[in-house]
């Protein structure tokens, strides 16, 4: 994603995360920013040390849940040789290479105790221990944390050290998601959509319908930021007609009938020897084909009363209904609906 397109919002909410990053941004002093998957907390991260004093020197990042937890404290702290199975070389580690500049630690929450516990002792002396070494090293260095979860509750659970919460919370960014973001929705739809349009060499930018709009405001987005993008340039490349504003947007692109259910199928060219019937199972009903007719006929009866009470609404018959907006759509041409739509 393109960086400038995480600050494009005129929301209240968001417009005061983005200051209250750019006032501690000079400071030295730690700050944990939090906020749901895809808000953007990297680029706040990003924010805060290209406004400081530190902007000429390394922005170093970190995963914290990208690593297994046997390689975390080598990968924070660094080793010598020798120092595990594995460690030919020396190597520095993050804390080092990122002295006088900044340390951005991402889902913090994922750390060990045991790494936890060393981290505070970073923190609160400016010093780090290579594994493998008994001799401190000084650094200079500006700390960043980044998680989605509670730390209070994890603290208040000794899941995470509440003096290292402590240490790391000076100041606090919590970024909004973008269901609380107020008219932000359809400006970002706009870029992301644009942006798409020129990508796909289109010779103009139709828009979207005002359904769609709706549609767009009203979904809750777990995914936030990164999930509208993605709806939104999978509605673009879709659509065929360039000159009629875009109609549609699919929000789970993995909602079909035929998503496999993760329950292997029996091949039929396959035979398998099948168990005899017990003399006591129930019996067989021959009029089957009666029995699909009156179940058709019953489904489209519900189909046609709720299409009629939502006017013909798709998506929101296919969310009263229970259904996927594809599995309405297949019901509808099903029972030759569409003529009604």
């Amino acid at each position: 994603m393109q960086r400038e397109a995480q600050f494009i919002g005129q929301s209240g909410a968001f417009l005061d995360a983005v200051e209250r990053a750019s006032r501690a941004a000079p400071m030295r002093r730690p700050v944990l920013v939090v906020g749901e998957r895809g808000t953007g907390k990297e680029l706040i991260a990003e924010r805060l040390h290209r406004l400081s004093n530190r902007w000429e020197e390394p922005l170093v990042i970190m995963n914290c849940a990208a690593l297994p937890e046997t390689l975390i404290e080598a990968e924070l702290f660094g080793h010598e040789a020798g120092a595990f199975t594995g460690a030919t070389r020396a190597r520095e580690g993050r804390f080092e290479e990122a002295d006088k500049g900044t340390l951005f630690l991402d889902e913090l929450g994922t750390l060990s105790m045991g790494a936890q516990e060393r981290l505070l002792r970073a923190v609160e002396y400016g010093e780090v221990t290579r594994i493998g070494s008994s001799r401190p090293t000084r650094v200079d260095v500006r700390i960043v944390a980044a998680t989605n979860e509670n730390l209070p509750k994890l603290a208040a659970e000794h899941k995470f050290r509440a003096d290292l919460l402590d240490r790391l919370s000076f100041e606090v960014i919590t970024l909004p998601p973008l269901r609380a973001r107020e008219g932000d929705i359809p400006v970002l739809a706009e870029f992301f959509g644009r942006r798409m349009a020129a990508e796909l060499h289109w010779d103009n930018w139709p828009g979207f319908a005002d359904h769609v709009v709706a549609e767009l405001e009203q979904y809750g987005w777990p995914g936030n930021v990164r999930e509208l993008r993605n709806a939104v340039e999978r509605a673009v490349y879709r659509w065929d007609d360039w000159d009629e504003p875009i109609g549609h947007v699919q929000f789970d692109p993995f909602d079909s009938p035929w998503m496999p259910t993760g329950e292997r199928e029996q091949d039929p060219k396959v035979e398998t020897a099948k168990p005899a019937r017990p003399a006591t199972s129930k019996p067989r009903y021959d009029n089957i084909d009666d029995l699909r007719a009156a179940v058709d006929t019953h489904e489209r009866a519900i189909v046609e009363h709720a299409l009629g009470k939502h006017r013909w609404n798709q998506r929101k018959t296919a969310e009263a209904l229970g259904l996927s907006y594809d599995q309405l759509r297949h019901c509808i041409k099903k029972h030759g609906l569409a003529e009604n739509a």
